[in-house]
């Protein structure tokens, strides 16, 4: 499985966390994906129909993190996989969610992310 379609970097606001403040006032995640398929036959025909639709993968994504409240990071991974595996024909999905503003007394660091590989089947 070399071939595959990446987004990255794409930012939602959503109200998951295991504090209640974080459910309150929500924050921003930041979810990349990257879905595996055959590229070989859209490459051949430059007709949608044989890939995978940027758009269809993005709004999986902006529903899972626009949803309702998950207490993990994991729980919000799998559920993005789970949906694109269901819903799209691709051959397997990775999944990373971060989660910039990180909740934690005293903390420094850039975000916390968790990152998923499914396979169907």
């Amino acid at each position: 499985m070399a071939d595959k379609i990446q987004l990255e970097g794409m930012t939602f606001y959503g109200f998951h966390g295991v504090n209640d403040a974080e459910k309150e006032l929500g924050q921003r995640f930041v979810v990349d994906i990257e879905v595996y398929r055959d590229l070989r036959p859209a490459g051949a025909s430059d007709d949608l129909d044989d890939t995978v639709s940027y758009t269809h993968v993005y709004r999986i994504v902006k529903d899972v993190i626009e949803g309702p409240s998950r207490n993990l990071l994991e729980s919000l991974a799998e559920m993005i996989a789970s949906n694109v595996l269901d819903r799209l024909e691709v051959e397997a999905v990775a999944v990373k969610v971060r989660k910039p503003e990180v909740p934690i007394k005293g903390s420094i660091l850039s975000h916390t992310s968790v990152e998923i590989f499914r396979e169907k089947g």
